[in-house]
């Protein structure tokens, strides 16, 4: 019996050979040999890190903060003298932000620069550029900045996903910068998505957002929210104090406001009347304004915009770059759906072109306390209400008004025969009384 066992192992010994030696002939030895050689912590976790790491940015804003030196605080002491506080600006590191365009556009949440007289952002490799608010909206918490880089820099931009492109339960990370002393990445799972539909104009809480067990610490607010690809899916928002539980404004909602953002209405004031999808390229028309230039035209949601006069379009911020360097006011689109192209021409309409179509008004020298209206064209629904050259227009519809954007923004949802309601400041006249401020109703033309 022993002699059999033995006789059995020793073949058995020899067919191990042979497959050996038939698996070194077939390759699979080099395969084996690149296998060991792979670092085994280079993971997905790791691989999505090193992606999206350059994109993320630390913010500090500047604030002016009075104070008194040691020199007026004795004076007070000794002498009573009420001499005035000195004022400086103090510069705090209190968020994080995460770059979306290679020009130097950066996204931040709101309540994070809101209230800032400058704001700063040091990136991955410690470089330090001043950055300039563009616009923000609060319904969504999210505000954009753009750096003050020289002319030709380019920056490395993190990819959106695809605005409900999420698996419950996958694994997220969430990135920062806080306090400028360099990335901080903690690790988790997509808890929950956002609860409730869309709620029109009211601002975005918790049911709205995602909801992850990834640590969100403090200072790490308006840092980016990745999957296991390196996209972004949310922007970091807030932390449940005590519970373990962060939350981050879905993709969708960002998505959403850079449509916003991106719109010839904001940067160029251009009534066109289309929001296009800033995570897709080329873009596609997401929705049309009844009564607006683009409709009149012929755009429609679901068209993709492949150029504008004649140049290609990649994405939502090259299609705002070209309307910008058009130079006029219509323009020559070509748009495709579902394999059927065709050439769209568009007129857009500027802003104070729409107010004075609208209303009758000339508005002009914007002010903090809202545009002088320098011109009433006669029989307009303004004359018919006496507006006055001299006039202040301070509101609409209880919106403050100190900038042309916000009164065509505005203009631009209002069909012929609604109402819109003003906030006038009317001058005191030479002898008396101060300055007043009258409501007043208008019917659109």
């Amino acid at each position: 019996m022993n002699m059999r066992f033995r006789d059995l192992v020793l073949a058995r010994q020899r067919v191990g050979v042979r497959l050996a030696a038939f698996a070194l002939a077939a390759g699979w030895g080099a395969v084996a040999c690149a296998a060991s050689a792979t670092d085994v912590r280079r993971d997905a976790t790791v691989l999505a890190i090193e992606k999206a790491k350059p994109s993320v940015v630390n913010i500090a804003t500047a604030r002016i903060v009075e104070y008194r030196d040691f020199y007026q605080e004795l004076l007070r002491q000794f002498y009573g003298a009420h001499t005035p506080s000195r004022r400086r600006e103090q510069l705090d590191s209190i968020g994080s932000g995460v770059i979306i365009h290679e020009d130097g556009y950066v996204l931040s949440n709101l309540h994070v620069v809101r209230r800032a007289s400058r704001v700063q952002v040091k990136l991955w490799d410690g470089t330090i550029y001043d950055a300039e608010p563009v616009v923000g909206t609060e319904q969504s918490d999210v505000a954009l900045l753009r750096l003050k880089a020289p002319p030709g820099k380019k920056f490395q931009a993190i990819q959106l996903a695809e605005d409900d492109d999420l698996l419950l339960g996958e694994t997220v990370l969430a990135l920062g910068n806080p306090y400028g002393l360099g990335e901080s990445v903690s690790r988790g799972i997509l808890s929950s998505k956002n609860r409730r539909p869309p709620v029109g104009d009211e601002p975005l809480e918790i049911a709205d957002w995602l909801q992850t067990d990834a640590a969100i610490n403090p200072g790490n607010s308006g840092g980016p929210l990745i999957n296991l690809r390196g996209e972004l899916i949310g922007l970091n928002v807030a932390v449940y104090q005590g519970q373990g539980i962060g939350f981050a404004i879905p993709v969708k909602q960002v998505s959403a406001a850079l449509s916003q953002f991106f719109a010839p209405e904001l940067t160029d004031e251009l009534w066109l009347g289309v929001r296009l999808q800033a995570n897709s390229s080329p873009p596609v028309i997401t929705a049309v304004q009844p009564g607006s230039p683009a409709e009149k035209a012929g755009l429609r949601p679901g068209q993709q915009v492949l150029q504008v006069n004649g140049q290609a379009v990649n994405n939502l911020i090259g299609f705002t770059k070209l309307v910008a360097a058009a130079g006029r006011n219509t323009l020559n689109l070509l748009v495709a759906q579902n394999q059927d192209r065709r050439s769209v021409r568009v007129t857009l309409v500027p802003f104070p072109e729409l107010i004075r179509e609208k209303l009758g008004l000339v508005l002009d020298s914007p002010t903090p306390q809202g545009l002088l209206i320098s011109e009433v064209e006669a029989n307009s629904p303004a004359d018919r209400a006496q507006l006055q050259r001299g006039f202040l227009l301070a509101a609409m519809d209880g919106q403050p008004t100190r900038d042309l954007w916000k009164v065509g923004n505005l203009l631009t949802t209002k069909q012929p025969g609604d109402q819109v309601q003003l906030m006038v400041v009317v001058p005191r006249r030479s002898g008396g009384g101060y300055p007043r401020q009258v409501a007043v109703t208008l019917r659109v033309r």
